[in-house]
């Protein structure tokens, strides 16, 4: 393999061993814990200066701290996403500053490209033909698209209730999709059996190293697009905690290479149809209970993970940065993103405006105040969730003129 020379291997979160990423491609070999990117930080070579002389272009800008050179990069322009600053926002809410990063501006309009360039040009270095995942949708669109760019095949499961965008888009980059009845759980079933029978790559969350590290450039991005201020809160919408983990990671890379002073507060937040890591996390555990495919009521697609297999890492993460989590209603997360888009401009996503809808909650709990800056990811384009906000639309209007 092709690698940077900081990168030494893949760390077991679980039983801490190191394995060469030459022949641990995915999973701990030893324990099937999840394996983390590893890297000796003294052979790190970076600074504020170095990184701004850098265009903004691509997050492979910051490829020292990456496992694979720019050069190599299976890459389609991802990162580089703005962070637009809400005024308007700020005052409703009651914060000091609030930004919202704006990651519907990557090629297939979601952070899930962040994730994919990192698994695609990690199957790439280690030969693979044929890439797989299940994914709520999203993620699968990416990986249809990078698995096109690297020249691969791609099989992408998904659940019924995924999106037409999503679904339609695949088959468009020229992946095979495979559609199941029921929920994202069922679909990853139907990926776990075929799996069995075939020698593909798998581009799966926490399964491949790779997708939560690329994705902490997003944290990396922020803090230099705030001339290396640290936000005091990053409210996250969360469903697998792909992108909360890898932000928090690079927080602390960050702070321990000396390019700044803190860590941000990790706030995870979801909807309360479906809200496995805010239970857990108000009820003190360190690991989730399964929501229960039966018990989804939220209609918000993109954050709807019964099971997020990765849950000791995001209430890690949120107890280690001093954040927390918050479940929003369906109602409240829809009207947020219809009144951002009304008085910012700002296209979020249905499932992302859960951050929003979060945040104005932690506001009323006593969580941020008038003195806080804070980010919300806005994790996809608003056009990914149009029906869903489209329908939510024409219920208030029905509401109102009923009212009237």
């Amino acid at each position: 393999m092709e690698t940077t020379e900081a990168f030494v291997g893949l760390d077991c979160i679980d039983c801490g061993e190191r394995f060469d990423a030459e022949t641990a491609t995915h999973r701990c070999p030893d324990c099937g814990g999840i394996l983390d990117p590893a890297y000796d930080y003294d052979a790190v070579d970076v600074s504020r200066e170095g990184f701004e002389a850098e265009p903004f272009d691509s997050l492979w800008r910051y490829d020292a701290l990456l496992p694979f050179h720019r050069e190599s990069a299976v890459s389609l322009g991802e990162g580089g996403t703005p962070l637009v600053e809400c005024p308007t926002l700020a005052d409703a809410m009651g914060v000091d500053e609030l930004y919202i990063k704006d990651e519907g501006l990557n090629p297939t309009g979601t952070f899930k490209d962040r994730g994919q360039t990192g698994a695609l040009t990690a199957a790439a270095q280690h030969g693979a033909d044929t890439v797989a995942l299940n994914t709520a949708g999203n993620a699968g669109q990416a990986a249809a698209a990078y698995a096109a760019r690297a020249g691969m095949d791609a099989h992408v499961w998904l659940a019924e209730r995924a999106g037409y965008t999503q679904k339609a888009m695949i088959e468009v980059h020229g992946g095979d999709l495979h559609v199941v009845e029921g929920e994202i759980t069922d679909a990853g079933a139907a990926y776990a059996e075929r799996m069995e029978e075939e020698d593909w790559y798998s581009t799966k969350t926490f399964v491949t190293p790779y997708r939560h590290e690329t994705k902490k450039t997003m944290l990396y991005e922020t803090v230099e697009q705030l001339d290396w201020e640290v936000p005091d809160a990053v409210v996250y919408p969360t469903g697998g905690g792909v992108g909360l983990v890898g932000m928090h990671k690079g927080a602390k890379e960050f702070r321990d290479l000396g390019l700044t002073d803190d860590l941000p507060g990790m706030y995870a937040a979801q909807a309360a149809g479906c809200a496995p890591v805010v239970r857990a996390w108000e009820e003190g555990k360190s690991i989730h209970e399964a929501w229960g495919d039966e018990n989804i009521t939220t209609v918000l697609n993109g954050i709807a993970v019964p099971d997020p297999g990765a849950s000791p890492m995001i209430l890690d993460a949120l107890e280690e940065s001093g954040g927390g989590a918050v479940a929003a209603e369906d109602d409240d997360i829809l009207d947020t993103a219809v009144e951002i888009a009304r008085a910012e401009g700002v296209e979020m996503g249905a499932t992302c405006a859960a951050a929003a809808a979060g945040a104005f909650q932690l506001v009323d709990d006593g969580e941020l105040g008038a003195d806080d800056t804070v980010v919300l990811l806005n994790t996809g384009a608003g056009n990914k969730d149009v029906d869903t906000l489209r329908s939510h639309l024409g219920e208030r209007e029905f509401e109102a003129e009923t009212a009237e």
